[in-house]
Parts: structure tokens; sequence; C-alpha cells
């Protein structure tokens, strides 16, 4: 090749290179836009689970409940026969604390041998140690999930504004496996007031303000990129 032909074609590549780039800023452009409630998603899960293992753990194990009588031989002397009076000792027991303050995440559903260790849980820890207890005891009993609440239901189990047939959506029985959805009856506000409280309100604030900045960033950037879209 001679000379010349050398530097036609570096010409040529010089001439092309910047719509190659700019190829690339639409390309970076429309995907940001036709993703962007996708990102807008993902900023938000990075932020509650910086390490996301851990809600893919959690959703497991809520759709099969860990429950473990084999974890709990060890503390079965300490409990009575009567499923009442079970459920009041657990209670006693693990003292009630929310996934933010034991896990660092808005939700997280333990294991059965985490909850023993630490002492403490929320409802679903609770949940979980007695339906572990009952069936060490060969009780039998279900574990329900209702949108804001964990419960284990039982014969003789009193009903409560909150542990009863009607909030529940998923109950699991942990002796047969069979699992069952319905559609909660449950009021909106009682249930956004709940994820308030437990998911919001005790949100560290460092968390919060990452969670905000990040958004209003993407929000911002959203903006600016549909205002040069205008332009052109």
């Amino acid at each position: 090749m001679s000379v010349g032909e050398n530097i036609v074609n570096s010409a040529a590549e010089t001439t092309f290179a910047p719509d190659g780039i700019e190829s690339s800023e639409n390309i970076f452009k429309k995907t940001f836009r036709r993703y962007f409630p996708l990102i807008l998603i993902l900023w938000i899960l990075l932020v509650l689970y910086p390490n996301p293992l851990s809600l893919v753990v959690s959703i497991h194990r809520f759709i099969n409940p860990t429950v473990n009588p084999s974890a709990v031989e060890m503390i079965l002397d300490d409990f009575p026969s009567d499923p009442v009076a079970i459920e009041k000792a657990v209670l006693e027991r693990i003292s009630y604390r929310l996934d933010w303050e034991l896990y660092g995440v808005p939700w997280y559903f333990p294991a059965v041998e985490e909850i023993l260790e630490r002492g403490e849980g929320d409802c679903k820890a609770r949940a979980l140690v007695l339906a572990s207890i009952l069936k060490a005891k060969d009780i039998p009993s279900q574990v329900n999930s209702s949108l804001v609440h964990v419960w284990v239901d039982y014969e003789g189990k009193q009903e409560t504004t909150i542990e009863n047939n009607q909030v529940k959506f998923y109950q699991h029985d942990p002796e047969t496996g069979e699992r069952r959805f319905q559609i909660p009856e449950i009021a909106p506000g009682e249930v956004m007031n709940s994820w308030r409280q437990q998911l919001w309100a005790p949100m560290p604030i460092d968390r919060r303000v990452l969670l905000i900045s990040g958004l209003l960033a993407l929000v911002v950037a959203r903006v600016v990129l549909r205002k040069k879209g205008t332009a052109q």
C-alpha cells in the first residue's frame, strides 16, 4: 500500500470517528430513557441491599419458611406442651428488634439458627422459632403471612386484628409443605402506615440521604437528556 493510500485511509478514519462517538451517545441516551424506571428500581435495591444475595435468600426463605425442629432441640425442655403457653414463652425469649437494627436491611428472613444465636428478631423470627418448637413437639401449625405481619396458627389460637384469616395472603404448612394464597382483606392505609414505621422510619440517615440524592441525580439526568433531545 502506497503512502498516499495510507494518508487517505487515515483521513477517512478520522472523518468517521466523530460519527461513531455520536452514535454511541445516542444509543446511551435512548437506553437510559427506555430503561429509566428499571434504573430507578435497581438504584433503590442497591441502596437497600448492598449485598443483593441477602434479598434473594430472604425471598426463598419466605416462600419456603425454614421451620427447623432440630435447631430447637437443645431448648425444648424450656418450653411447656401447651401451644398458647409456648407462644408466650417464645415472645419473652426472643426480644423484638427490626431487621434494620439487626441486619442493616429493611427486610430479611433469617434462619432459626440465626435467631436463636441473636435472641432477637421481629415477627418473622418469632414465628419461625414458634413453628419450629411446635413441630418438634408434634403440634400441628401453619405459618401465615399478611402484608404487614407473620404469625403462626395452631389449634386454640385466638384471632386478633393483625392475625386472622381475612388479612393473610400466604399460608405454609410445615408438615405437608402445602402452600395457599389468597387476596387479603386489609386497608391500604394500614399497610402503608406499617411499612413506614417498619421500613422507612428506622432506616439509617446516611442510607436515606444516599437513596434520595441518587434518585434526584437520576431524575435530573433524565430531564437534561430529554431537553438535549428536544433541542436537537
